[in-house]
Parts: C-alpha cells; structure tokens; sequence
C-alpha cells in the first residue's frame, strides 16, 4: 500500500469585486466530497512553493505578436519567487522545452527570448505532453502547487490527440491550467470556427482544473493578465484531506469548496478527481 492519498485542492478565493480574498483561516472552508463534509488534514496559505510550465505558441500565425509576448513572458517569470520552478515551452507543429524546471529566473528569460514563431499550431499535443511532464514532478509527501501558464491565439490545426483525451488527461491530474486566449484580427470562417472549437477546450479545461481562461482584446492586454495569473498563484490556498471513500471503483468524486460565513465570496478549485481503481 503505497501511503494514504491525500487530495489536495488550490482553492482560490474572490470577493464580489473580484479581488482575491487573503487571511482566511482553516475553519472559514467546508470541504464537501459527493455531499460529504471533510476533515482538512492540510491547510496551508503560505509561501507554498509552485511549479510552473509556461507555454507559449510560437505557431506562423504569432508571428507580428512574438515580441510583445515574449516581453509579456519574461515580465511574469520574473514575479516568480526563489521556491519557484518554471519549464519554457513552445510549441508549434511540435511542443519543444526551451528550458527544464530550473528556478534560474535568467535561464527562463533567455529561454523566452529564444522564441520563433513558424508553422502550425498543435496545441492538444503539446498540452498533452506537457501535462505528463508536470505530473512527473510530483513527488509524495511534498507541498507543491503545479500550474500551467499557457498563450495561444487559439486554433488547432490538426493535433492527433483529440480534445476529450486532453481534457480526460486534465482531470486526472492536480495541475490548475490557465490559458490566454489571443484572438486573431479579422480571419476567415472557417478561423473563426476552430477559434470557438478551442476556445471551447480552453474554458472547459480551466474549469475543470480550477484555473482561468482570458480572451484579451488585444495583446497590449497581455501584462495585466498574466498580472492577475501570478497574484492567484501567490495567494491560493492550500487544502487537502483523506477521502474517507475506500471503494476503489475509478469512479468520478465531485468537490465543492465553501466558505459558509462568507456568502459575498466566490471560490474556484478543481471540481473533482477520479478515485483509485482496483488493486
């Protein structure tokens, strides 16, 4: 028996003006799993150490955005602490790491720097790929929230992963995803078609992952929100109990987080995990 699984949420918190709550304690949470209220045996809402893939699309279409959005990138790497790990990935026809987990803040803005953009955009392959990678870093027994940070201007042409088995993947792990969505000018129907196709990706994995997904306007918008991604990286909170369901049918558990004093407040979290199977 591989030690007791805990399952552990990053819980974030909004008040209705959207701004994120800090300073709440552990007992302000009610952790309900299938209706079931739980125990916490984890709260944490300090420097909790993240890591961190930062991808970005450096497909043909980014081509006249590539400068601002590496300076967009570099700016929010460096708003990583020293705690922090971060990959740079881009990806184009295919996903290639420009710098491993390292949390060498020069290292990373180099990495970005070395962005091109040329080719297609296969964006299910490379998040596929990339959420394997950071599931991999995940060691037992260590406190570490991971997240993936990932700009695209939208479409995919022609990955052989399909959407659902991203999204399948997405569920399976403890990664909050966060996608900026940059929308292409003008375009054609058929552009606009597989932007909504992936727009439609992006929301669902977000909120399945409790993460976000942005739609800037423009990519002078692009500070801001990569902005507000690390203030709720920075002030998430950390929750974990040991589900007391011991039936290991694989069989899908729903999550709601709540903050029964607070009724003005919002929370955003994964929104439930698959229990183990056989064994």
């Amino acid at each position: 028996e591989a030690g007791i699984e805990i399952i552990q949420l990053a819980v974030s918190v909004m008040d209705p003006h959207n701004r994120y709550v800090t300073g709440l304690r552990e007992a302000d949470f009610a952790v309900f799993e299938d209706g079931v209220r739980q125990d916490l045996t984890l709260f944490n809402h300090d420097d909790i150490p993240i890591s961190l893939a930062l991808m970005l699309d450096t497909s043909a279409s980014m081509d006249e955005k590539m400068k601002e959005a590496q300076d967009a990138a570099v700016r929010f790497v460096r708003t990583l602490r020293p705690q922090d790990k971060a990959e740079v990935m881009q990806f184009n026809d295919r996903p290639t790491v420009l710098q491993d987990f390292t949390a060498d803040v020069q290292a990373l803005e180099a990495a970005v720097r070395r962005t091109e953009s040329s080719g297609p955009t296969l964006l299910h392959n490379a998040l596929y790929v990339v959420l394997k990678d950071l599931a991999r870093q995940k060691k037992a027994g260590e406190l570490r929230r991971r997240a993936i940070v990932m700009l695209s201007d939208g479409e995919d042409t022609g990955s052989l992963v399909t959407d659902e088995q991203v999204l399948e993947l997405a569920r399976q792990t403890e990664i909050n995803i966060y996608a900026i969505s940059l929308r292409a000018k003008g375009g054609s129907e058929r552009n606009r078609m597989s932007f909504s196709q992936a727009a439609h990706l992006l929301t669902a994995m977000a909120r399945e992952t409790g993460g976000q997904v942005y739609f800037p306007n423009s990519i002078s918008e692009l500070d801001a929100v990569y902005d507000r991604i690390a203030e709720e990286l920075r002030t998430q909170y950390s929750l974990g109990y040991v589900s007391p369901n011991k039936r290991r049918d694989g069989k899908w558990r729903r999550i709601v987080v709540r903050i029964p004093e607070r009724e003005d407040v919002q929370t955003r979290h994964k929104i439930g995990y698959y229990g183990p199977r056989g064994g």
